[in-house]
């Protein structure tokens, strides 16, 4: 079974929530080393945050982009360049043109992106799925839903996996 894919808007669940996500926190240094070790042991390029980031950074865009994407594949493409952009390269999700460019790569029409992400049924659509993620009891992202149980967490998405198996 593969997973289904589906863009939230992390600031307004911290915010519904009345949460500090630990990239605030004063002991978030620690936090950073633990991911840079676990993407090295995953392959992934070095981390270059944003500059700014997580209080400078804005994601709407590319959260709006991934909306538009077709299908559950080219949401995964669309998702993997749109972290490569931001977290391998440090560009900006709030540049339109670093998003648009992270769409193309995916294979996705950039005029057509460009036109979507400020369509106001999109923007609704993001409000929605949000709404519905804190319904459901999401409280932060990645979120992996297994048998009804939430892993939440980057950290946690093995203990997911393991979850599945029967």
């Amino acid at each position: 079974m593969a997973p289904e894919w589906r863009p939230i808007a992390f600031g307004v669940i911290v915010r519904a929530r009345g949460t500090l996500p630990w990239s605030f926190a004063a002991e978030r240094e620690e936090h950073f080393t633990e991911i840079a070790r676990r993407a090295a042991t995953r392959g992934l390029p070095e981390l270059r945050y944003p500059e700014g980031w997580p209080r400078d950074t804005y994601s709407l865009h590319g959260l709006r982009a991934a909306l538009l994407a077709e299908d559950q594949d080219e949401l995964r493409a669309l998702s993997r360049e749109l972290f490569e952009t931001m977290f391998a390269q440090g560009r900006h999700l709030a540049d339109v043109e670093a998003v648009l460019d992270a769409a193309q790569r995916a294979g996705m029409d950039r005029e057509r992106v460009r036109r979507g992400i400020e369509d106001p049924v999109v923007k609704q659509r993001l409000r929605a799925q949000t709404d519905a993620a804190l319904e459901h009891g999401v409280t932060g992202v990645p979120t992996v839903e297994v048998a009804g149980k939430l892993f939440w967490g980057d950290d946690r998405l093995e203990e997911a996996a393991a979850a599945l198996v029967y």
